[in-house]
């Protein structure tokens, strides 16, 4: 029986990366060791992440003028990161941080703004928590400062299931404020027009690999403003300047990275990716729409296509769900504690039939129950 595991994060990966993980774990390439005894300043190391960077440029279609910067500390650590080198850059020292708006969507954003208070002033200046994160704030109700040292926005909420579905756009709004984006849970699923964004941040734990590798996109002219306090491997500039080699780096989950990255250029690139998550997306949601057995409460023109979160209406059949799904080989599909009910990730290494087989045990469910 296959088994697919719809968990939102560490999530699942491609059967073929983790076979050829697998295969060269002992002897990576005839080197005699294994990539997690190397050092990471070795030449051997030094081509896999020479690699995993190119090909991740080359998918994202990053500009020159970008740096890219592998880190550690989760989306999590960028939350107070982004504003310890971004929040104080219109001060002469960059040391008076001043005013950072920040739009709430969900979960993550809500974290993002309370991680963000401790460092500087943050104007919250739209946000769907009225309407409990079912929607994003239509643009035309966002409040933005004058003189924002950024604009921060998290494109995909993985637990409340919204996804911006358009960049918006605020330079003119903010005499230039940078737009910053935390797309952890949604990067390399679909185009993105790089150059519309300062900073592009996620944790790699959804669609690039294991935990502990996280990724930064920062614009060149936005290095160099970290507060005074900032440590220096947090320190953007100080990290692009040792092309992510001031402290040693996850090395393993960089290479695993690195064989999503080549699996993915397989696949076609990002474009072609866009189109099957559309389609695996559009048949778990049609179905859920055609039912009064399931609930779905995330607004049409905002629904994530890579976490879909789903309620019984009857929820008392909660647990016969669960168990029922997991017989079949359905795993990880209860939702995040602080909303209860299913939640469905399907992320790039989800096939297409792992979608079709839950649509087809959501149907026997149904029929055995409703």
């Amino acid at each position: 029986m296959p088994i697919f595991n719809f968990s939102a994060g560490p999530a699942v990966l491609p059967k073929e990366v983790l076979q050829q993980a697998a295969a060269e774990m002992l002897d990576w390439h005839g080197s005699g060791m294994s990539v997690m005894e190397m050092s990471h300043r070795g030449s051997e190391f030094m081509s896999i992440l020479e690699n995993a960077q190119r090909d991740f440029r080359e998918l994202l279609g990053i500009p020159a003028n970008y740096k890219v910067l592998f880190l550690q500390g989760g989306a999590i650590a960028e939350n107070a990161i982004i504003p310890m080198n971004l929040a104080a850059r219109l001060s002469a020292d960059n040391s008076l941080p001043g005013t950072a708006d920040y739009i709430n969507t969900g979960s993550w954003s809500t974290k993002s703004i309370k991680e963000a208070k401790r460092y500087c002033n943050v104007n919250v200046a739209a946000s769907s928590e009225p309407q409990k994160f079912a929607q994003i704030p239509s643009r035309d109700s966002w409040q933005l400062s004058k003189d924002a040292a950024y604009v921060h926005i998290c494109t995909n909420e993985t637990i409340d299931g919204v996804e911006f579905q358009f960049t918006p756009e605020v330079a003119g709004e903010t005499n230039g404020a940078p737009l910053v984006a935390d797309m952890s849970s949604h990067i390399l699923s679909r185009p993105v027009d790089v150059a519309k964004y300062g900073v592009i941040y996620g944790g790699a734990q959804k669609n690039i690999g294991p935990a502990g590798l996280t990724i930064v996109v920062v614009r060149e002219d936005l290095l160099g403003h970290a507060m005074p306090s900032c440590p220096s491997a947090f320190d953007w500039k100080i990290v692009a300047d040792n092309d992510s080699m001031y402290n040693t780096p996850p090395t393993y989950a960089i290479y695993i990275a690195g064989l999503v990255f080549q699996w993915l250029k397989r696949q076609g690139g990002v474009a072609a990716m866009e189109q099957v998550n559309i389609a695996k997306a559009g048949l778990l949601y049609d179905y859920l729409d055609s039912t009064d057995f399931y609930q779905t409460k995330i607004a049409a023109d905002c629904r994530s296509r890579m976490n879909v979160p789903f309620f019984l209406r009857d929820e008392t059949r909660n647990a016969d769900f669960l168990g029922g799904a997991k017989e079949q080989g359905l795993l990880q599909l209860k939702g995040h504690k602080s909303v209860g009910g299913m939640r469905a990730s399907i992320y790039n290494a989800m096939p297409m039939a792992g979608v079709q087989a839950l649509v087809a045990y959501l149907k026997e469910f149904e029929k055995r129950y409703g």
